[in-house]
């Protein structure tokens, strides 16, 4: 009999229970009309094993690129083998093998990857919630990590209290540190630990607690932690991009001035400024279509390829038709030489370009999808 109902009838917290009594194996699965979002957390014999969500799907290669653990090219080399060579391991496997990163580091990233999504699911006080039961686990996962239930709501109240003990001066994550005035007659040295020094270095005034959480390859949550931290010692003062004041919340009117921004500093080419302002805008709004599609292109004018085609893709998971994705995706794509999927990619937006600015558009994807054929069959 499946489980399934309301969550206003019965909480995620008991859901996790129930399945973690039961000794379940299956996947949960779990939406919010509210936030726009659905999370997938996968149960073998009651124990989480893997976990996903819409608005931040979390790929292992993109998170461990992110984070410094591999470069671009050992992330290019282990697709190829697996998209030319017909290499039928997943991604983690080929990595590992190539000596590039150890077993324990790659799980070590996707035990990160499953906590955050269930502490974001957690969070939800509504929705629905569905488990289907299966007899054995279909878990699409690089390697086993096997997370106690246990263990995972024990550190979710934990962060549920500490969320409400920072929360009037970090309401939300779109909230932008910046260093604080140095005091008159100057200060005594600084006594930090080094992950408040590893965040204390990347506080730029432009950066939202979510920018800082992406680029460190951590939680938002230990990110405002280390911030509350240091806000509270009178190191850096938190600002919100959206009303110019400490503590408050934003509304979204303010995301179409953050896109308006970051456009005019894409054409301006300051990509500094453009990304940040991006960033905000979509910790804002994470499941705008188009802020994650300025995003990519921000990225692909950066160089930097794969992010791009990240952040593209983020964007037709939320609208499939939106036409300037496909068609920058293909741009993206063949900055990583991957010629085929460019072109299958312009062969979707030539479907779906109907507006006059792509119309405009369609010399350049031309003669770029025919460079990219004769490519592809190289």
């Amino acid at each position: 009999m499946p489980i399934e109902g309301p969550l206003r009838e019965l909480g995620i917290h008991d859901v996790f229970q129930l399945l973690d009594l039961s000794r379940k194996t299956g996947t949960l699965r779990v939406t919010s009309e509210l936030r726009h979002n659905e999370g997938k957390i996968y149960f073998d014999n009651g124990v989480v094993v893997s976990a996903e969500i819409r608005s931040n799907p979390h790929p292992l290669g993109a998170l461990l690129l992110r984070t410094g653990k591999i470069a671009e090219a050992d992330l290019e080399r282990a697709r190829d083998m697996q998209s030319r060579q017909g290499d039928k391991r997943r991604l983690g496997e080929i990595l590992v093998s190539l000596g590039v990163i150890t077993q324990r580091e790659v799980e070590r990233q996707i035990r990160f990857q499953i906590e955050e999504v269930v502490f974001e699911v957690m969070s939800w006080n509504e929705g629905y919630f569905s488990f289907t039961e299966e007899a054995e686990s279909k878990v699409p996962t690089e390697v086993t990590v096997r997370i106690p239930v246990e263990a995972l709501l024990m550190e979710g109240a934990r962060r549920i209290d500490e969320w409400s003990r920072i929360e009037n001066r970090i309401p939300h994550v779109g909230v932008v540190p910046s260093l604080a005035p140095a005091p008159e007659g100057g200060g005594g040295e600084l006594d930090l630990l080094p992950p408040e020094w590893e965040v204390l270095a990347l506080i730029d005034g432009q950066r939202s607690i979510r920018g800082l959480a992406t680029e460190l390859g951590r939680s938002d949550f230990e990110v405002a932690k280390t911030l509350f931290g240091l806000e509270s010692a009178g190191v850096i003062v938190l600002m919100d991009p959206g009303t110019g004041k400490r503590g408050r919340p934003s509304g979204s009117t303010d995301v179409p001035e953050l896109v308006a921004k970051a456009e005019r500093a894409l054409q301006a080419k300051d990509l500094d400024a453009a990304r940040a302002a991006a960033e905000q805008a979509g910790s804002m709004q994470p499941h705008d279509a188009t802020i994650h599609l300025v995003l990519g292109r921000i990225h692909l004018a950066q160089g930097h390829g794969s992010a791009a085609a990240e952040e593209l893709r983020r964007a037709l998971r939320l609208d499939p038709h939106l036409a300037a994705a496909h068609r920058q995706l293909g741009f993206a794509l063949v900055s990583m030489g991957r010629f085929a999927e460019a072109v299958a990619s312009w062969d979707e937006w030539e479907r779906l370009a109907r507006s006059p600015d792509e119309e405009a558009q369609r010399t350049d994807v031309a003669r770029a999808r025919e460079a990219a054929r004769v490519f592809s069959r190289g």
